[in-house]
């Protein structure tokens, strides 16, 4: 199988398989509340997460919310 490549928060990851949004979460133990992801410079709504593969090359900016007010 081909390696997947992507830039998670600017650092280079690799995976074996396309796996969607909620699962890269998981893979990498990154949070799942509170947090908006960009993928390509484009906000994915948490509802869409599960709908959307990553793809050689992505560019994923994974942003906490930090709880306030």
């Amino acid at each position: 199988a081909k390696m997947i490549k992507i830039l998670i928060n600017g650092e280079t990851k690799e995976l074996t398989d396309r796996i969607n949004l909620t699962e890269l979460l998981e893979h990498f133990s990154l949070p799942t509340e509170r947090v908006a992801i960009e993928l390509n410079q484009k906000v994915i709504r948490k509802k869409d997460w599960g709908n959307i593969e990553i793809s050689d090359g992505d560019k994923l900016e994974v942003i906490h919310f930090v709880g306030g007010g």
